[in-house]
Formats: C-alpha cells, structure tokens, sequence
C-alpha cells in the first residue's frame, strides 16, 4: 500500500465513519427521527409530486433534474461490485450496518441538500448552482473549508467519477462480449462528449432519463431473482441480523468476520453509494431552479433510500439467497462477478448479461454526474467558465486512459480525496444543524 492509501485509512478507519454516523445522528435526534415518523410528509412531497405537472419554462435545472444528475452519480459500480465486496469482507452483518448507515445518512442528505439550496446563488451564464461551498463559505463565513472542500473534489472527480468508471465498464464490456479495452474507452468518450457540450442542461436531460430506466431494469432483474427464491429470504434475513449482532455467529462465517468488520464495511458501503454526507451531490440539488429548501432536502432523503435501503439491498439479497456464494473457499468469487453468478443462478446467462449492461449504465451515469461536478467546482475556483474547456478536454481524455489502466491504485488516491471532501462537510453540517432543523420544525409546523 502507498503513503496515499496508508493516510486515506488514517483518516476514514474510525474516525470518518464516525463522524458520518454521529452527523446522521444529530440530524436524526434533531428532528424526532424524521425519515421514519415525517415517512407519508416527505413521500408526498417527493413522489407524490411525479405526478403534478409543472408549468413554465425555468431557467436552470428542475428539482426532479437535480435528483436524476445526483443519482447518475451515486447509483455507480458500488451497488453492484462494492456491495458483494462488503459481503465477502465484513459477511452478512455488514447488510444491516450498511441500513443503519442509510438511515441515519437520510437526515444527513436531507441537511446537506436543503443548506444547498438555501445558500445557492446564481451562476455564470444563467440558472443557479449551490453545494458545500457556499454553505461553508455563506453560512458558516468558512472560506478556507470551502476552499479546502473544493481543491479536494476537483481531483476526485477525475479519478473516482472518470477513471475508476471507465474501467468498470471496459472490464464489463471484455468479460461479457470480448470488446476490446481501449476501443471501449474511445466510444464512451466520444459519447461523454456529446452530452458534455450540450452543457449542464444536456447533462440532466440524459440523467432524467438514464437513471429511470437502469433503475428499474437492474431492480426488475433482481426483483425477479428473489421472487423465485423467495423460499430462501427468511434464512437471508436471519444470517443479516445474527451475524451482525452476535460476535460468535459472524466468527462462525469461516471468513474471518467479525462485528467489527461488519460495522466497518457496511458503514463504509453505505457512505460509498449514497455519497450523504460526502458532499458532490449537493451541488446537483443546489443548481435547481425556484425549489423550496425543504421539499429539496425531501428529495435528498429519497435519494439515499434508492440508492442505498432499496438498490444496494437487492444486490445483497439477490447473493445470499442465490447459493453461490461460497465465503472462506478457495477461488470464491467476490465483486461484480459474484453478483453476475447470482443474478445468472435464476436468469441463466441473461443474468450476467444483464449485470454488464447495467454495471456499464451505473458506471456511464457516474461519469456524467462526476463530470458535472468538477464544472461547478472550477466554475467556484475561477468565478467564471474560462477554464472549462480545459477541463472537459482532460475529463473526456482521462476515459480511454481509465479503460486500459488497472483502477486498484486509483482508488487509493479516491478514498484520500473522499475523506479530504468529507471531513470539512461533516463538520460544516454539524454547525449549520441549527439552522437546517429549524427551517424543517417551521415548515412541519405548517402543515
């Protein structure tokens, strides 16, 4: 292990994780456990208002745009290679701390994409933008944070939003239909680069629609799986909870798991896809137009129930129950070819097939989401858009290079530059709970 993947540990194990978990709690305490008593309040705003018809043209994105950007980059290759990674480290234990992660990190998004939009400003050339930076700077008068915050994401989404998905779908694309690497990495440059000169705008059409269809074709698929192996979910439930719990069941795994492997790497799983409390995603939900802080931060809670409570939550059930998952055996698969097997154990060879195409969709909205957020960082940097075709120049290089490259030293620089993001967040969150609770309180008080 590198220096940089030797300080990124220093800083996530246990301190990072922590501090996640102790801000959802803050927010959780401090608003009486909204996500779970506020459920039928914040549905109806959310999903309730699909079906209401906005009228007008606005300029900037729509606060449905803003999910989908946000979601394209969340909803990545973690919900299907990370997760069967956390089962095969942490067993089945770390399903259940990935949930507690999840729903405590729903107040936290809720915190983080309401302070987004309460703090946006215009942007250069129209519409608006928001995100930690200006909750920091703005909100707090933190101008060395948000600039700390703001150095730290520009690299990350070069690495984690481009690099690392690029070569999740070129070894998707090789392992399931022998497509060369570097022929891969080309196409999905060239397509990246027609949705990023259309701006910010074409960016979350594409998301709009993208993330809608990979969404329900992966829950379908997976769906389906536990339905015809709906005999096996009691037992996966009950190996959730036991292992989880009770030290001598999670030794009993033969893989060496122990509580505090399952604590670890479900909190870390749960951190790792739904990005609440991280900080990137803000930025999508801080460019919506005319959006109410509230029914924004509604938005960032449903955000973090998708992606992690339900997307993550098939990928974990769909292994457990498939029976070929074989913890502690020598050659046992793990990663996104353990989730191909499961999901192939019922589906047949569709079911690997399905996985590469929807581990390519995961992976292609990320690069479009990520791509985003490095524009707004920049933008936040210079205060205006003359270095942005720099910046797509060298996003849209780094593709190819991402496909023929291995990512496992990537990810090191990844975990640094997350944490680096995360840490003057969590701490920014904490001090502005104050005022992100109060805005809730008078909003519940009003209906």
């Amino acid at each position: 292990m590198s220096w940089v993947g030797t300080l990124a540990d220093m800083l996530w194990e246990p301190w990072l994780l922590g501090l996640f978990l102790f801000t959802g709690l803050v927010y959780s305490l401090g608003s009486g456990f909204f996500q779970l008593f506020g459920l039928p309040l914040w549905l109806r705003a959310t999903l309730g208002g699909l079906l209401r018809r906005q009228r007008g043209k606005k300029s900037g994105l729509s606060p449905l745009q803003a999910l989908a950007t946000a979601l394209a980059s969340t909803m990545g290759t973690g919900s299907i290679a990370g997760v069967a990674t956390a089962l095969t480290l942490g067993g089945p234990g770390a399903v259940f701390w990935m949930w507690v992660s999840a729903l405590l990190g729903m107040m936290t998004g809720f915190g983080e994409k309401l302070l987004s939009v309460r703090f946006q400003r215009p942007a250069p050339g129209g519409g608006m933008q928001g995100g930690p930076m200006f909750y920091l700077r703005d909100g707090l008068g933190w101008k060395g944070a948000a600039l700390w915050f703001t150095l730290a994401c520009l690299p990350a989404t070069l690495a984690g939003g481009d690099l690392v998905q690029s070569s999740s779908i070129a070894q998707a694309l090789e392992s399931s239909f022998a497509l060369p690497r570097l022929g891969t990495g080309l196409v999905t440059a060239a397509l990246a680069a027609l949705v990023l000169m259309g701006g910010v705008g074409r960016i979350a059409r594409v998301s709009a629609a993208l993330v809608p269809a990979m969404a329900l074709l992966y829950l379908g698929a997976g769906g389906w799986v536990l339905l015809c192996r709906a005999d096996a979910l009691p037992g996966a439930f009950q190996l959730i909870f036991s292992c989880a719990l009770s030290p001598r069941a999670a030794a009993g795994g033969g893989a060496g798991w122990t509580v505090a492997s399952a604590l670890r790497y479900g909190v870390a799983r749960g951190v790792f896809t739904n990005e609440a409390g991280l900080g990137p995603s803000a930025m999508a939900h801080g460019a919506a137009a005319h959006a109410c802080p509230v029914r924004q931060g509604f938005w960032g809670m449903f955000e973090v129930a998708l992606a992690t409570l339900l997307v993550c939550s098939v990928t974990a059930l769909v292994i457990l129950v498939s029976g070929v998952w074989q913890p502690g055996s020598p050659g046992a698969l793990t990663g996104a070819p353990l989730t191909a097997a499961a999901f192939s154990s019922v589906l047949g060879p569709a079911g690997s097939r399905t996985v590469s195409l929807c581990l390519l969709l995961f992976a292609f909205s990320s690069i479009l989401g990520w791509s985003y957020y490095g524009q707004q960082c920049l933008r936040y940097l210079t205060g205006d858009d003359r270095l942005l075709p720099l910046y797509r120049a060298l996003f849209l290089l780094c593709i190819p290079l991402g496909a023929v490259w291995e990512s496992g030293v990537v990810w090191e620089l990844v975990d640094l530059c997350n944490a680096l993001m995360a840490l003057p967040n969590l701490l920014g969150l904490i001090a502005l709970a104050p005022k992100a609770l109060g805005t809730l309180n008078a909003v519940e008080k009003a209906v």
